[in-house]
């Protein structure tokens, strides 16, 4: 895992080195760490061990900043927190830095990141066993929790746009300011003010034999959700499940992705510095740890990235029976209808489009346009990305994608097309350098079922575009395919938005609008088949994570006793009344 790091095995034989300028990681370098001191490395003079200076610490003690810079043959570890990289024989500055598979050391304080499968079996029995001993916390200790998350948010904002835009390369801080913290502060205070009610037991009926009896289901629960958060969205898809799981009245433990290792320690940070570690705590790691955190016995386990990987998380959670919401993706695709003006449409479109330079699991993946509007569409698709960035290279507002490999992925898709006889538009003329890790916003015409691009989620700023005369053509290709996570449709005409709401099936929808309709608090969130399964966001979050205990209280009074043996004449004329002669 690219970020700061670590050794402490000063008992090995080995070369010291003084860290004081530059050493890069792959493509990164350590001056992304999230402390001050744990930056550029000099290992062209190679003498002593490195301490930085420590930092004060709630409580008065302290805590070193720095590590140690070791080599061990052509492997250097250098930092505080435990991953190795290696580099070349040779002068160590001059010398190509390439990268090995992270490995990722157990914690070098109750504060830094567990690995282990016996370390995260360890932390989930600890959770465990304090939710057992303690009572479910009170509606004011749940408002307390939310209300100390908000505040931490709210103080660490510019740190986690910075983050997030150093693990990009460049998030435009806008983008991070409303995708991670504006729209996770609205889904903590739509949880505030709603959550009393949420908490009340809720009356049922019971049948007209039993009166008077009562009935009730009471919301419990569960105990220590497990969350895998995805790169995309890196704070907001790991704490939006936070609030639900928090409301809920449950413990919880966080898996950040491996792809932001800035932000994932920056969100380890911000928890250890807002609950207790046996409330909610966060795990770093590799793929490994991963794949080791989804096999933990979670009394319910939330995950968010591909399908792919939604299948291997529910084949795990499976060995344990854990109940697992799963937010997937898919190609969500996009209708415009005849009566919608093209100019308008297009703007909506692309700015769903190219919002996190298209890496949302919701973004439009292909769009169908009425046939005779085809070149209308391109054109307006130019001018409105000319309108929203009037230059891309040097833009902060247009979103880097998020590492090379995923930019070769885009790359290989516009190349597969156009071997196949797609028509490539490029919505820019302006030329990017492949590391800046900026992509041209692209449209694509005339696709086909056999190119990649349409067989794959995109995610990234690549548009296919389609056409269409009927609009039986579009819901026929939308249910011909695996159910979409989003569906949008452009256009008045109510009876053709009924029939594509009607005919269709998808996570969600927005209606002349693209991905807002995640952002409306009260909605639930979810996909359907290979798109996800189950709901966070609103009530339907807080019921996820709550086990919905059904009550049956006997009155004083009853009749229940008629029907226990011996049974006589009481028990056949009740009969006869409930079921007839």
């Amino acid at each position: 895992m690219p970020h700061a790091i670590a050794s402490h095995a000063s008992h090995l034989s080995h070369l010291e080195c003084t860290a004081r300028k530059k050493v890069l990681y792959g493509r990164y370098d350590l001056e992304r760490a999230p402390h001050a001191h744990e930056g550029w490395f000099d290992v062209s003079t190679l003498k002593e061990p490195y301490r930085a200076e420590g930092e004060k610490r709630r409580g008065g003690s302290r805590r070193s900043r720095g590590g140690e810079c070791h080599f061990r043959g052509s492997a250097l570890r250098v930092g505080p927190y435990g991953s190795s990289m290696r580099i070349p024989e040779g002068n160590p500055m001059t010398a190509a830095v390439t990268t090995d598979t992270p490995l990722h050391s157990p914690p070098l304080s109750s504060r830094a990141a567990v690995s282990g499968d016996s370390d995260l079996r360890a932390t989930l029995r600890r959770m465990q066993a304090t939710q057992r001993a303690t009572k479910p916390p009170t509606f004011e200790q749940r408002i307390g929790h939310l209300e100390r998350l908000e505040q931490t948010l709210l103080k660490r904002k510019d740190a986690i746009a910075d983050a997030i835009c150093k693990d990009y390369g460049n998030r435009s801080r806008h983008e991070s300011f409303v995708a991670e913290i504006f729209i996770t502060l609205q889904a903590i205070r739509h949880t505030k003010a709603h959550l009393r009610d949420w908490m009340e037991p809720e009356e049922r009926q019971v049948g007209w034999a039993f009166i008077p009896a009562s009935a009730e289901v009471h919301y419990q629960p569960l105990g220590v959700i497990g969350i895998i958060a995805p790169w995309n969205y890196p704070i907001q898809l790991a704490l939006a499940p936070l609030v639900g799981a928090l409301s809920a009245g449950n413990r919880a433990m966080i898996k950040p992705s491996e792809l932001v290792p800035i932000t994932a320690e920056l969100l380890k940070d911000i928890i250890a510095e807002t609950f207790d570690p046996d409330h909610v705590t966060v795990v770093t790691g590799g793929s490994e740890v991963g794949e080791a955190f989804s096999k933990l016995p979670f009394d319910h386990l939330v995950f968010t990235g591909s399908t792919r990987v939604g299948r291997a998380v529910m084949r795990a959670a499976a060995e344990n029976l854990t109940p697992v919401t799963l937010e997937l993706g898919g190609k969500s695709p996009t209708i415009i209808g005849e009566d919608f003006a093209t100019d308008v449409a297009a703007g909506r479109i692309m700015m769903g489009k190219l919002f996190n330079s298209g890496q949302t699991c919701i973004a439009p993946d292909y769009v169908f346009v009425p046939e005779a509007r085809k070149d209308a569409f391109v054109s307006a698709a130019r001018e409105a990305v000319a309108r929203m960035y009037p230059s891309l290279a040097t833009n902060p507002d247009y979103t880097c994608v998020v590492n090379d490999k995923h930019y070769a992925r885009l790359r290989s898709y516009v190349d597969d097309a156009k071997a196949k006889g797609a028509t490539v538009v490029e919505l820019s003329t302006e030329t990017l350098e492949p590391a800046t890790k900026k992509f041209v916003p692209t449209l694509l015409l005339d696709v086909t079922d056999d190119m990649l691009v349409m067989q794959d989620e995109i995610f990234g700023p690549i548009l296919p575009v389609k056409t269409y005369k009927e609009l039986a053509e579009p819901i026929d290709y939308i249910n011909d395919h695996p159910r979409p996570l989003a569906l949008y449709y452009f256009g008045y005409d109510k009876t053709k938005v009924d029939r594509v709401l009607t005919e269709t099936v998808s996570g969600g929808v927005s209606v002349n609008e693209t991905m807002l309709h995640v952002a409306q608090d009260d909605l639930p969130f979810g996909g359907v088949g290979p798109s996800g399964m189950g709901h966070y966001h609103a009530f339907e979050g807080f019921q996820t994570f709550s086990k919905k205990k059904p009550i049956f209280y006997q009155s004083r009074l009853n009749a229940t006793g008629l029907l226990r043996p011996p049974f006589g004449k009481a028990v056949d004329t009740f009969l006869r009344i409930v079921l007839g002669k």
